[in-house]
């Protein structure tokens, strides 16, 4: 899918310098003209789009942030493509960025990828039909695997395309890259329902809804993962209470919430995190994480998080390759992956806001890398 919802919107100081960094990055997009040298993202707009030009004959004018922005729309306008420079305040105790980074990363790329193909810039990357309609996009499930975490001052680079889901759905898909060799470091992959904003319904996607952004899809199916034997179709189990593991009472913040007035579905990852144990935490990271997203989260809500080991039964049940394949996860035993069942609840009815797994690997050595911090 092209689109985001409103769910999903959105330290020292460092005496290292990004300059030739960013010189190198920039390089292979730079304009030269006689007063500036300015990054450019190309346009790239499928022969059927919609084009709206100021007048004939001339360019269309890109904002300014298009024009700073290391994002473009591919030759044949059905994905677009941005990199990242991984900023110091992005990596966790790891000294590699965290997981709420990463889906972070997910997020913006989504965001510029329907901005710069016409959708709205609320929040929401609605259609013209949608926004007649009072339509919008929420997220119904997530999945997100990390094979390697970028560190500080890496470049990643995040290809992102949408395409139909049934008739009630969409769906987006990323690949994650270490720009410096074309690597590919993790794969998510995400599905969406149309819901009414006012009543809260879900709708059917309609062919007018579908046709306004099937331009901007390739035109065959095309997945980060397979479409079968992979982790990230595996139903999420319940998790039965009493948890082996939970965080009570956890509020959101004022930051936690986007520019719709909700939660942002990051902030969901960090509070599941909340209730892994410590000795997990300091002997592995996490490579898988899926989430179901079943109810939405208000500011003045209070959330538990619960954590429990995945039963042995239901981890046996599958023949599912938790790597879909890919060789950098395989180097990983399945067996020696621990993993975990989740449960978000509302702290007063106990109310079901999402629930998740994760699998987690134990840690490599840590890349010997020297970070210089002004006091």
């Amino acid at each position: 899918m092209l689109l985001t919802t409103g769910t999903w919107t959105t330290t020292c100081n460092a005496a290292f310098s990004y300059k030739n960094l960013a010189i190198n990055l920039a390089g292979s997009v730079l304009r030269m003209n006689s007063t500036a040298c300015v990054p450019v993202s190309v346009t790239c707009r499928s022969s059927n789009a919609p084009v709206q030009a100021a007048n004939a004959g001339e360019p269309e004018k890109k904002s300014l942030a298009e024009e700073l922005r290391f994002g473009s729309l591919e030759e044949d306008g059905l994905s677009y493509k941005e990199r990242f420079i991984v900023r110091c305040y992005e990596v966790g105790i790891n000294k590699t960025a965290t997981i709420e980074t990463m889906a972070n990363y997910l997020q913006e790329v989504a965001c510029n990828h329907a901005q710069i193909v016409g959708f709205s810039t609320d929040g929401f990357s609605t259609t013209t039909t949608m926004r007649r309609l009072n339509l919008i996009w929420v997220t119904a499930r997530m999945h997100i695997e990390v094979y390697k975490y970028p560190a500080w001052s890496d470049v990643v680079e995040i290809e992102t395309w949408g395409q139909s889901e049934g008739r009630i759905g969409t769906r987006r898909d990323w690949i994650i890259r270490d720009y410096s060799n074309g690597e590919v470091i993790g794969r998510a992959t995400s599905k969406w329902v149309m819901m009414h904003q006012d009543s809260r319904r879900f709708q059917k996607v309609s062919d007018e809804v579908r046709n306004e952004y099937l331009v901007f899809c390739p035109k065959t199916p095309r997945f980060a993962f397979p479409e079968e034997d992979n982790y990230s179709l595996k139903k999420i189990s319940t998790l039965e209470d009493p948890a082996t593991f939970s965080s009570l009472g956890l509020a959101p913040r004022r930051v936690d919430l986007d520019m719709n007035q909700h939660v942002n579905n990051v902030a969901y990852i960090g509070w599941i995190l909340e209730s892994i144990p410590q000795d997990v935490i300091n002997t592995h990271e996490l490579q898988t994480i899926t989430l179901d997203y079943r109810r939405e989260c208000q500011h003045d809500d209070v959330v538990d998080s619960l954590t429990s080991p995945e039963s042995e039964e239901d981890v046996a049940g599958t023949k599912l390759r938790g790597s879909n394949g890919h060789a950098a996860a395989a180097t990983t035993d399945d067996d020696e992956l621990l993993p975990f069942l989740h449960m978000l609840r509302l702290s007063d009815n106990k109310l079901e806001i999402n629930r998740a797994r994760t699998r987690w690997r134990k840690k490599t050595k840590l890349r010997n890398k020297t970070v210089y911090c002004l006091n």
